[in-house]
């Protein structure tokens, strides 16, 4: 039986947003390049339509307005155990601030008793986020503030964290392009 998602085109400052739905949860938020399971029945919808569709363009409306949103539409992105934890780490990184891979490397190591985690893995997790904004992905750059990887790509990034209020001159562009 195939799965069946709605969906909902937001028009926001840094271009159409397509955000999923299941009927009761988000399943995912794309910036560019909307990605989804060939066996999924996609259904257009207006926010209104859906209630969780609903809540997410008023938290997409406050958060664009250049506010903090004080609550979270219910998520239910699909992952593996590793992403899960690596995508709810990213819920906790308040709005405005930024973490690099290695911070949350460090945190996962401590957390799982390992010894230490490779900040490549953690990328890998970060990139494969499907709720972005959201969950932000943004918000985590490289050692030394360099702006690494961002699957809505780097100008976005800009924008998003640019819009959060962070000082821009702290950070760097990869001289190269980066796989996370």
């Amino acid at each position: 039986m195939r799965k069946r998602e709605y969906l909902y085109k937001y028009d926001s400052p840094i271009g159409r947003l397509d955000v999923l739905s299941d009927g009761e949860n988000i399943t995912g938020l794309w910036i560019r390049n909307m990605k989804y399971d060939v066996d999924t029945e996609i259904i257009e919808v207006g926010a209104g339509e859906i209630p969780v569709l609903k809540k997410t363009g008023e938290w997409l409306d406050y958060y664009f307005s250049g506010k903090k949103p004080t609550f979270l539409p219910p998520l239910k992105p699909e992952g593996t155990q590793f992403r899960q934890t690596i995508w709810k780490m990213l819920l906790e990184i308040p709005y405005g601030e930024v973490v690099t891979y290695g911070d949350i490397a460090k945190k996962i190591a401590l957390k799982t008793g390992k010894a230490k985690m490779a900040p490549r893995a953690v990328g890998g997790a970060v990139g494969k986020n499907p709720i972005s904004i959201i969950i932000p992905c943004h918000r985590v750059v490289g050692a030394g503030g360099n702006l690494t990887g961002y699957g809505g790509g780097l100008d976005i990034k800009v924008r998003l964290l640019q819009l959060e209020g962070l000082d821009m001159d702290k950070f760097y562009l990869p001289s190269k392009k980066v796989a996370y």
